[in-house]
């Protein structure tokens, strides 16, 4: 690792088994994430989306891929409607405008990765 490489990470103990869902909790009217990993090549983020929350819509220039822990969510991905559940996993490709709608509360990991 270079000395530049800035990293944020939540110090999960290595070689063990960690329940990701537990992490973070559900907070009625909110959304609360938590990042996990944030280096310059992407980023590991856990989120606990109430019902009703929802991200607007909006365009990154890098890949993410979206991986449902827990309940269900609708992606909107360019145009199309996605719903995922727990143990799904959907890719939304970069430069393509997308937005997330909790209809219930669902829990999902982000990983978003930069091209270097």
């Amino acid at each position: 690792m270079k000395t530049n490489d800035k990293i944020e990470t939540l110090n999960l103990p290595p070689a063990e088994t960690i329940e990701l869902g537990g992490i973070v909790s559900y907070q009625d009217d909110s959304i609360v994430s938590r990042t996990l990993i944030k280096k310059k090549s992407g980023t590991i983020t856990l989120f606990a989306f109430g019902a009703g929350q929802s991200l607007s819509e909006h365009t990154v220039p890098y890949h993410a891929f979206v991986q449902v822990l827990d309940g269900e969510v609708e992606l909107v991905i360019g145009s199309k409607s996605v719903l995922a559940k727990a143990g799904q996993t959907v890719v939304m490709p970069a430069g393509v405008p997308h937005s997330v709608h909790a209809k219930n509360r669902f829990k999902m990991l982000l990983t978003m990765i930069r091209q270097v």
